[in-house]
């Protein structure tokens, strides 16, 4: 299958995707650092920047898949909630305006689950009556990425991250639902967020530093109970934000978590973010840089198991 992402981060997708033979026809991305993360891993492949400016006759063929995740600040729960009131907001509309460009047979988006109530729901309902006026039937799902299995992420991925997805197909809503909804790869619905008498001060203690000493001494990956909270993409941490996934207690003490564990509850390979960067080798590359990338990527699991969901339905093998 051919596919064209948009606000690609460090590419999720093809890391995803990739493996299961899709062909990518174009990335977007703005940023300097990911953008050069991209260029370092798939420097075959055209970035096409700002994508609110891509035409179809860029595109040297059509995609069946449209992928992306446009910026969540606007509507998470942490931040000011504007929703489609800014510019960032709008580039949720924006990806639609591309679909209706591009016209690709699948459309596959992304964002926090905030964006379920930002302004009391009116917000998603634009953007899913907007994607309905371009023709396509659709679903959407919340997914946590603790709870994905795929064929090379038999036991998920430790880390809390729940998302909203929303699958949209040209020819028929129930192609949708298909692609999203399959109990059996999912071993369990999302425990609550919070449960009573418990609030979040003390998820900083269930942080996985057992998981990367046994990878470190084992040379594999290995799944232990603990689970990380979600990694942030500023890379900061407060009292109010102790659910971050960039600190872990390690014999007793508490240290944060470096570049290479955090690409690891992303499900991304060791040192994907280390690259050369801004005129200096790759052993110099800025940390602080590679942690907010990886924040703001998406979880491989969740992609690939969506992927692998969408190409069984377009060959019309579910």
């Amino acid at each position: 299958m051919k596919y064209f992402s948009i606000c690609s981060g460090i590419e999720s997708v093809g890391v995803a995707w990739n493996p299961l033979g899709f062909d990518c026809l174009g990335l977007s991305e703005i940023d300097p650092f990911r953008s050069a993360v991209l260029n370092y891993h798939y420097p075959e492949v055209k970035n096409y920047g700002d994508f609110t400016k891509i035409q179809r006759e860029q595109i040297t063929d059509r995609p069946d898949i449209l992928v992306g995740g446009t910026p969540c600040a606007t509507f998470s729960v942490a931040g000011l909630r504007k929703g489609l009131d800014t510019d960032r907001g709008n580039l949720a509309l924006e990806f639609i305006l591309l679909a209706q460009r591009l016209k690709p047979t699948w459309i596959l988006w992304e964002n926090v689950p905030g964006v379920l109530s930002s302004n009391r729901g009116r917000d998603f309902g634009s953007f899913l009556g907007a994607l309905a006026e371009c023709g396509y039937g659709f679903a959407y799902r919340v997914l946590d990425t603790q709870y994905v299995r795929t064929q090379r992420f038999p036991r998920a991925i430790p880390q809390r991250r729940r998302r909203v997805f929303v699958v949209g197909n040209i020819t028929d809503w129930r192609n949708s639902a298909k692609a999203l909804f399959d109990q059996e790869a999912m071993s369990t619905n999302p425990e609550p967020r919070r449960t009573k008498g418990r609030g979040n001060s003390r998820r900083f203690e269930e942080l996985p530093c057992e998981i990367y000493r046994k990878y470190d001494r084992e040379g594999s990956y290995k799944l232990e109970k603990e689970t990380s909270g979600t990694i942030p993409a500023g890379g900061r941490f407060s009292p109010s934000n102790s659910g971050n996934a960039l600190l872990c207690v390690q014999e007793e003490s508490i240290r944060r978590l470096t570049p290479v564990e955090c690409e690891r509850l992303q499900g991304f390979p060791d040192n994907y973010t280390q690259i050369p960067y801004s005129g200096k080798p790759k052993e110099e590359c800025p940390i602080t840089k590679r942690y907010e990338a990886v924040g703001r990527a998406m979880s491989i699991n969740v992609m690939e198991w969506l992927g692998t969901r969408i190409q069984k339905v377009h060959q019309g093998e579910i």
